[in-house]
């Protein structure tokens, strides 16, 4: 069973009905005290990370999720799932250097798209970065396996996670391009965590082979 956690954050029947239609069962978490009982966790989420994180507060789902990320079973962040992983993020933050705490389970922080990109010839971008986007894998990944590379997923953000440097490598599995050739994590993976920037459950078939896979581990 697919435990999806219900705290305020994100449209989770979306999800739910992507996990059913790879006929993979999932279920809706409305209390903490649910979790051990699923074989995988899923954190979706849209919207302000200060938000996310005093709802995930709020609603006593910190310790439980670091307390499934110890069973060694598998773990998905979507979206704003992904960025609550990380240190900390410039969303909300009174200044860049007080970022807004976050569950600190990867080092690095959320930072936001500059609509200026500092070149006289390459125009500003829009932010959000919003619609299909092509993602190229870092490394072999399970989440991908069968889907090639190259393929598109469907974004809809304004920040994304910067791991630290000295860990960029061995957490992001993959990157996009906002603009063009300046390339951003789009996914992460560590041990028995997978999260990534981009919906699986709006990306079509792409995604739902990505889910496929994710419920197979």
């Amino acid at each position: 069973m697919i435990g999806i956690i219900d705290y305020g954050m994100g449209n989770l029947r979306s999800v739910q009905k992507a996990f059913e239609h790879e006929g993979a069962a999932a279920t809706i978490l409305t209390r903490s005290d649910e979790v051990m009982a699923v074989d995988r966790l899923i954190l979706p989420g849209v919207g302000a990370f200060a938000d996310g994180m005093e709802n995930l507060r709020q609603r006593s789902w910190i310790e439980p999720i670091r307390g499934f990320l110890a069973t060694g079973r598998p773990f998905l962040g979507i979206c704003l799932g992904l960025q609550l992983l990380f240190d900390g993020s410039q969303e909300d933050a009174a200044s860049p250097d007080q970022p807004v705490p976050g569950l600190a389970i990867l080092p690095g922080q959320v930072i936001r798209f500059h609509e200026a990109t500092g070149a006289p010839d390459r125009p500003r971008i829009k932010v959000p970065h919003m619609g299909w986007n092509t993602i190229a894998w870092q490394r072999d990944d399970p989440l991908f396996a069968g889907l090639a590379q190259g393929s598109a997923v469907y974004f809809v953000h304004s920040y994304y996670a910067q791991p630290d440097a000295s860990a960029t490598q061995t957490i992001t599995s993959a990157v996009a391009e906002y603009p063009q050739a300046e390339p951003f994590c789009a996914s992460v993976q560590r041990d028995n965590i997978w999260a990534t920037q981009f919906h699986p459950e709006k990306s079509q078939a792409v995604g739902l082979k990505m889910l496929a896979n994710f419920a197979r581990l």
